[in-house]
């Protein structure tokens, strides 16, 4: 995996410390900067499928299909 080093805020560093030695919701503070950007992710890729939805005005898949393409765009990447 690829080796990251980033600067972060005096709150932003207290922040991820509670989430992972507080709260102990994560392992890690990379496992936890890995989940917040593929939340990210997620909503960029429902705010391009919404963008494109309004630009055309019809959509001709289902729920379920709309659902299918985003999880399968995600495990893609």
């Amino acid at each position: 995996m690829p080796r990251q080093s980033i600067s972060l805020t005096e709150k932003n560093d207290a922040w991820l410390k509670h989430h992972v030695e507080g709260a102990k919701e994560y392992a890690s503070k990379s496992e936890l900067v890995n989940e917040l950007i593929r939340q990210a992710r997620r909503n960029e890729a429902i705010n391009q499928k919404l963008m494109d939805v309004e630009s055309s005005r019809f959509v001709h898949q289902s729920k379920e299909q709309i659902l299918s393409e985003f999880k399968s765009v995600l495990n893609s990447k």
